[in-house]
């Protein structure tokens, strides 16, 4: 354990429930390696080039030129409008920054008492695996803070020995499941989805895997012929998994999604009942 161990930041909430269960301290750590269509976070996958575009657009003057080909960022002039993101060519963000377990454990542990516990997404979590394993490791060996459950949510893309790495002191993974068929997840993703089907079954064996989530985009991943393929090879591992669909939403993607509409109340129930009827009980709609 290393509480000087450095993560790249995108962003935290201090407060969340919808990243897991109860009250939840998130991690938003920079960088993904997968590119999809329907990300509502686009400025968490690729790190700042350094071109420097954003920092005479800033209507708070809170970015300056540094040292290093990175704008130097003043947070506390900083008013969080965006302009950065907006403007940004490859959709990425300033704002990021680096920070150690130790950081972390700091702003953790005022509000520890009000939590149920930690999340760690992005981006793509299991790209920083060292920084995630000696958070967790230090939440785990203190006394104020061994109350919190620790959680990665991840696209799945991680090899087992990642898991194996995270296992000791990771409470459960939350894995995205795009779509159980290899051209549909290219073309969601632009990655494979071997990886992703093997995590889920790795991780069910080591009973870690806490739910598995399967976004629902019209167009794409919508039919009812898709989920009960999915549902089929779900069952292979285990029926009483927790299954949680989540409707795509607009909000935060990028043009490249503009075609694709918001799935409607009665689609999402349509396929949580398709999962229900292939014996999965405890199916979630959000």
């Amino acid at each position: 354990m290393n509480v000087d161990r450095r993560g790249h930041l995108n962003k935290y909430l201090p407060f969340s429930l919808v990243d897991g269960p109860g009250n939840r301290f998130v991690l938003f750590l920079q960088g993904c390696n997968f590119d999809c269509v329907v990300c509502h976070n686009p400025y968490t996958i690729d790190e700042c080039s350094g071109c420097n575009i954003c920092v005479d657009l800033c209507p708070d003057s809170a970015l300056t030129l540094g040292t290093s080909p990175k704008p130097d960022v003043n947070h506390f002039a900083c008013t969080d409008c965006d302009i950065c993101i907006e403007v940004c060519p490859i959709d990425s963000t300033p704002l990021s920054s680096y920070v150690t377990v130790g950081d972390m454990l700091d702003k953790i542990r005022p509000t520890a008492p009000f939590l149920s516990g930690i999340t760690v997404s992005g981006g793509e979590a299991t790209l920083q695996p060292e920084f995630i394993r000696d958070l967790f490791a230090a939440i785990k060996n203190d006394p104020d803070l061994n109350h919190l459950t620790t959680l990665v949510d991840s696209n799945g893309s991680a090899a087992p020995a990642v898991w194996d790495m995270l296992a000791p002191v990771m409470d459960g993974a939350m894995i995205d499941l795009k779509a159980l068929d290899a051209d549909t997840h290219l073309r969601m993703t632009a990655q494979a989805n071997g990886s992703v089907l093997a995590s889920i079954r790795y991780l069910a064996g080591l009973d870690l895997l806490h739910e598995v989530r399967l976004l629902i985009a019209p167009g794409l991943n919508d039919s009812i012929e898709t989920a009960s393929k999915t549902a089929d090879w779900l069952r292979t591992i285990d029926e009483s998994l927790t299954l949680k669909i989540i409707g795509f939403r607009k909000n935060g993607t990028r043009p490249v999604a503009s075609h694709i509409v918001e799935p409607d109340a009665e689609m999402l129930t349509d396929i949580a009942n398709t999962y229900r009827a292939a014996g999965f009980s405890d199916v979630l709609i959000i």
